[in-house]
């Protein structure tokens, strides 16, 4: 039985990754996740992370409740599946507690020891969470592949974060720790190493980290090493990361009791200078600016800082007596000397006033950053008036060139442009969400959008903006999608619907949009599911249908994809679509003839009632043409869909 099988523990995983995808920052019943907070980034990374296995643990409880599920082979594989979902249950237990002692860790307010313990949490539990998807029974679980899909991902995303942590955890130097803090971190190891990674199970809790975090330990303001050393393990680009654990050899992956993590020899890895990093953030500065306190800061967080009502500095405390910021020239010219000497990607091509061309040669853009970093001001003043002036002409900027969407982005524009998503002023949500559009054509302002939290709010204005705002935050879905992580993002945020409606009911301009970011997440499996639920056959074939026949090229393309997915078959086969298609096969034009061919051809494939259907219909004259006359890909569906037929005459 399923409910043998899992060990009867899927309600309990469920309401564990509810639990835990309730604690995001973007969460509007969770509380938000403390501003200086050390480990903010970890805590949404590993919230996402385990968000998306919300869809597993749906399907596993769906077969528990059919009773469709592979029978075991033996009583041992039952237990073994028994066990690693009770396995799941404590590693997404210990996750939980992680996240609520470190979503509001304060670097400046905390030990030192506390720090060190969480971030070794960290690793131990994004570790674990790895093993165990690794591990995943799918014998004996009847997983659909968009699922599967979906779970791989994590699981390289998981293995990429436990491997920085890890790196991070090595550079620590055992000299630099008081003998209470080693025996406090011993006490942590032994039973995380023991369990973790000998006995494959994840601590029951961590009650250590409640007290620690809670006391005003010795080492206070102490963690700026360590948030150094985080970020260095955090800016190790993806193509050059280091893996610490041997991957042919799974045996090799745990870690001996005898030997103690910073003992575990590692490639030495770039270290980036702490005066580098923005105090806030702990990433790399792409555009540091002087407070009123002399303290450098990176522009769109103090910005942020600033916004949200703050009048202090957060590293001093001191009051602010002037909110101006002055650029840090002179630090981000050293920053892209260092960058050049340690041949890494500079964050921007923008150096002392000056953005790089394509050819090699310098722009003075002085004159525009100053007219920028005006708007900025403006931009966050309480005025309605100036923010609706301010935006306008940022949506207008960003339309422009390429440079303008560097500028305005290295200006920080982009977190505070996504809080203007939520402004009750049409007229500014309106420019806000083209501004946003505009700046995600350009490739690395992608990232930083994603980052800034955009898509719930993106979202929102897709399902109740004006119909301008709905068909440019579907365009906007679409430029961010073009990432394969964001589709994953984008289609677990309840966007698809809000694409379908638009889809169904938007003007022409908007349906267009609409299709064209339907057709790019539907390319990522697990979206597919989402958008049959959400009724797209129906709309793709009121689009079939319709005597202007203007979208037909957009509906076939979007079908096309959708025809491999199982449940679309039964979805575009109930709706009535085979005799719509094949009447495309007569009087189409080439293109559209060569998709429903393509469609035709993914749901007959294995299906004998469809492929008696298509012959009752009279499929056999018009596929006969197409594979003489139609362009080679249209004559290669129609000679595959011949060969069924003729194989099924044979019968």
């Amino acid at each position: 039985m399923a409910g043998e099988l899992a060990g009867d523990h899927t309600p309990e995983l469920l309401c564990l990754v509810h639990d835990i995808a309730g604690m995001c920052v973007g969460s509007s019943s969770a509380a938000p996740i403390a501003t200086d907070a050390m480990f903010r980034k970890d805590c949404t990374d590993l919230v996402r992370r385990i968000s998306l296995l919300t869809h597993l643990f749906e399907e596993i409880r769906e077969l528990n409740n059919n009773n469709v599920v592979a029978s075991a082979s033996s009583s041992s594989s039952s237990s073994s599946a028994a066990s690693w979902s009770s396995d799941l249950v404590f590693a997404l237990q210990s996750a939980r507690s992680l996240l609520s002692v470190a979503r509001n860790f304060r670097s400046n307010c905390s030990s030192d020891g506390a720090a060190k313990t969480i971030v070794f949490q960290f690793q131990c539990v994004t570790w674990k969470l790895e093993k165990l998807l690794s591990d995943l029974p799918y014998d004996n679980l009847d997983i659909s592949e968009e699922v599967k899909e979906q779970v791989d991902l994590v699981r390289t995303q998981l293995k990429r974060a436990s491997e920085k942590y890890g790196f991070m955890i090595s550079k620590m130097p055992s000299h630099e720790l008081s003998k209470p803090l080693t025996e406090e971190i011993s006490q942590v190891l032994s039973k995380s190493v023991g369990g973790l990674y000998k006995q494959h199970s994840c601590p029951e809790n961590l009650s250590e980290l409640d007290s620690i975090s809670k006391s005003n330990g010795e080492n206070n303001c102490s963690t700026n090493r360590l948030g150094s050393l985080l970020e260095r393990a955090r800016s190790i680009p993806a193509s050059s990361e280091v893996l610490f654990l041997n991957e042919s050899d799974p045996e090799s992956q745990e870690v001996s009791e005898t030997k103690s993590l910073p003992e575990v020899k590692r490639p030495e890895a770039i270290v980036i200078p702490e005066d580098f990093l923005c105090p806030i953030s702990l990433e790399l500065m792409r555009d540091p600016v002087i407070v009123a306190t002399g303290q450098t800061y990176e522009r769109s967080y103090i910005q942020r800082w600033i916004d949200c009502g703050n009048t202090t500095c957060p590293k001093t405390q001191q009051k602010l007596q002037h909110l101006t910021l002055t650029p840090n020239y002179v630090l981000r010219s050293l920053i892209s000397q260092w960058c050049i000497e340690h041949n890494i990607e500079q964050p921007t091509g923008l150096t002392n006033g000056k953005i790089k061309k394509s050819d090699g040669s310098f722009r003075d853009v002085t004159g525009d950053i100053a007219a920028i970093e005006a708007l900025m001001r403006k931009l966050s003043s309480r005025s309605v008036e100036e923010r609706r002036a301010a935006v306008t002409e940022i949506r207008s900027l960003s339309k422009r060139s390429t440079d303008n969407r560097i500028l305005i982005a290295e200006a920080g524009a982009i977190p505070v442009l996504v809080n203007l998503l939520t402004s009750e002023d049409v007229l500014t949500q309106d420019n806000a969400v083209t501004s946003i559009l505009n700046l995600s054509i350009y490739e690395n302002n992608k990232g930083l959008i994603m980052l800034a939290g955009a898509i719930p709010s993106i979202v929102q204005v897709l399902r109740a903006g004006t119909m301008e705002a709905r068909e440019n935050a579907a365009a906007t879905l679409f430029s961010l999608s073009l990432a394969d992580e964001n589709k994953i993002i984008i289609g677990a945020s309840g966007a698809i619907p809000a694409l379908v409606e638009l889809l169904q009911n938007g003007s022409p301009r908007g349906k267009k949009d609409a299709a064209t970011a339907l057709f790019n997440l539907c390319i990522y499996q697990g979206n597919k599911g989402r958008a049959i639920r959400a009724g797209i056959i129906t709309a793709l074939l009121k689009m079939l249908t319709d005597s202007s026949k203007s979208m037909v090229d957009e509906a076939l393309t979007i079908m096309s994809v959708l025809a491999s997915h199982q449940e679309a078959k039964i979805a575009i086969v109930k709706a009535s679509t085979i005799p719509v298609l094949i009447d495309l096969l007569r009087t189409g034009l080439p293109r559209n003839k060569e998709n429903a061919a393509a469609i035709l051809l993914a749901l007959c494939k294995r299906d004998a009632d469809n492929l008696a259907c298509i012959s009752r219909l009279g499929a056999v004259i018009p596929l006969s043409e197409l594979a003489r006359t139609g362009t080679e890909r249209a004559k290669r569906k129609a000679t595959s869909l011949l060969e069924h037929l003729r194989k099924l005459q044979q019968l």
